[in-house]
């Protein structure tokens, strides 16, 4: 029975510390990801995405050139725009309401924009298919938001 028992405390301390581990990997690799793509420069950035979705899309060379324009100037609109804000982050401010309200505005008229710019160069069945793909990335986006969420609370309680 003694043994019984002894066996058992093993196996449960073992497992304990083996998620341990797995946590403190899952982590790393978390904090590593967006240091990568935060390094590429507009121009790379801009080519990665052409080339993702010229594999995704089965696009023409025409195509190409033209997604390629479009993808370019919102890399680099992207990279200003994260400038100033990461700033504001390492100097612990916050924008205001106002300007979280403007920052979301602008960023909607942006979409809407860029929706009608690739409605221009991709044939209907190759815009379905975009849009097919956007709305299921921003399914799992919210499924990773959420389990996050679910995780935190798990270490909190802990």
């Amino acid at each position: 029975m003694k043994k019984l028992m002894l066996i058992a405390i093993a196996l449960i301390s073992l497992q304990g510390i083996a998620q341990e581990k797995r946590g403190d990997h899952r982590k790393g690799d978390r904090n590593e990801r967006p240091q990568t793509l935060k390094n590429l420069n507009p121009e790379e950035a801009a080519t990665l995405q052409t080339k993702k979705m010229t594999l995704h899309l089965d696009l023409s060379e025409a195509q190409q050139k033209e997604i390629y324009k479009v993808n370019l100037a919102n890399a680099k609109e992207r990279k200003a725009k994260t400038e100033p804000a990461r700033k504001m982050r390492e100097n612990g401010e916050k924008p205001s309401k106002e300007d979280r309200y403007n920052l979301m505005n602008e960023r909607l008229d942006k979409q809407i924009a860029q929706k009608k710019q690739m409605k221009s160069i991709l044939t209907k069945e190759q815009f379905e298919k975009l849009e097919k793909g956007a709305k299921h990335k921003k399914i799992a986006q919210r499924k990773q938001v959420k389990q996050r969420g679910k995780q935190k609370q798990r270490l909190k309680r802990s």
